[in-house]
């Protein structure tokens, strides 16, 4: 987080971000996803730790970039059926920042037969009525329905998996629990799969040294109901850790099968900085959950047999909980996958 903030004039608006053919994903999407990752940092930390104070300084940052969401207001009108707006606000609304104006308008065109068939990936689908539904909007669609028509919806052969997929898959956990608020959101069947084969997938990503990838299926795991894998957290963290540079910045790649080249430029390192940060507030709420829980059940459990408090938390948890709570605290961050129109991943 020392490094996002240390480049946030990096996610400023420029001239072009109303501009008819500007690139949404080098002026909108960043934004959002700083707006995202900030959100999600202040709900999992007090109100006392440094990394919440930076998240509240920061995202109070891309909100007057958008004008106080007056720039929304002016998107809307000039691209009446994008959902992409939307979707970067609703993060900002979440948080209790909202702009009146807009959200009328937004559901006055919500209301369409046009808004309601508009063609999109079945992932943007879902992220589309997460968004609605933190914005105060009604739901235009079943979110069921909405998850069976994607591929993680659909518990694909584990063996198909591959960077795309990926991809699609994290945003689809991340909309069914809002970003890792609600591990509940994810249907037992789905969550069943996830315990089951993201292990493989995420030792596949680190060994390719697919780092953004990698902090997204972290982000996963921080999301999933139940018990967390404390052997997957210690030994994937602890490969990520390598390849966060002194910056605090992680590469979205590393050097890889092919051998390419390792971007530390803005571009290059932004989203799975910001990943990383999203990921590991996750992994440290998770755990320290699972070790008040652990350490209740068997001060309980042992309570007429002299067993104390320090024996249920065995020293691989600890050391596991120490070293994520490190990585929640070192400089590292968050990036959403690809979208059509415009969309941020």
């Amino acid at each position: 987080m020392a490094w996002v903030s240390a480049h946030r004039e990096e996610f400023a608006l420029g001239d072009d971000a109303l501009a008819e053919h500007a690139d949404v994903n080098f002026t909108w999407k960043p934004l959002g996803e700083l707006a995202q990752v900030c959100v999600s940092i202040r709900r999992h930390t007090g109100s006392a730790d440094p990394l919440h104070e930076a998240a509240r300084d920061l995202l109070a940052y891309a909100w007057r970039q958008t004008g106080q969401g007056a720039l929304f207001l002016e998107l809307q009108r000039l691209e009446p059926f994008a959902t992409y707006p939307l979707e970067i606000y609703a993060a900002f609304a979440s948080a209790g920042l909202r702009h009146t104006g807009y959200e009328e308008a937004t559901a006055t065109v919500a209301r369409t037969r046009g808004w309601q068939v508009t063609e999109q990936e079945p992932n943007r689908r879902l992220s589309v009525l997460n968004s609605e539904r933190r914005s105060g909007i009604p739901l235009h669609a079943d979110v069921e329905r909405a998850l069976g028509r994607t591929w993680l919806g659909g518990l694909p052969e584990p063996w198909t998996f591959e960077r795309a997929a990926g991809y699609t898959l994290t945003h689809v956990v991340f909309h069914l629990t809002d970003w890792g608020l609600t591990p509940p959101g994810i249907p037992p069947r789905v969550a069943n799969y996830l315990h089951h084969w993201l292990p493989s997938w995420l030792d596949t990503c680190l060994e390719d040294e697919q780092w953004d990838l990698s902090c997204e299926l972290l982000a996963v795991a921080g999301s999933l109901p139940g018990p967390p894998d404390l052997t997957m957290l210690r030994e994937a963290w602890a490969k990520l850790g390598r390849a966060q540079d002194v910056s605090g910045a992680v590469p979205e790649v590393g050097s890889g099968r092919e051998g390419q080249p390792v971007a530390h430029d803005f571009v290059g390192c932004y989203h799975s900085t910001l990943m990383t940060a999203f990921a590991a507030v996750l992994t440290v709420d998770r755990l320290r959950a699972h070790t008040t829980a652990t350490t209740a059940s068997t001060a309980a459990t042992g309570a007429g047999s002299g067993a104390s408090d320090h024996e249920s938390v065995p020293a691989g948890r600890a050391r596991v909980f120490e070293h994520a709570s490190h990585a929640a605290r070192a400089p590292r961050a968050a990036h959403p996958g690809p979208g059509g129109q415009g969309v941020p991943r």
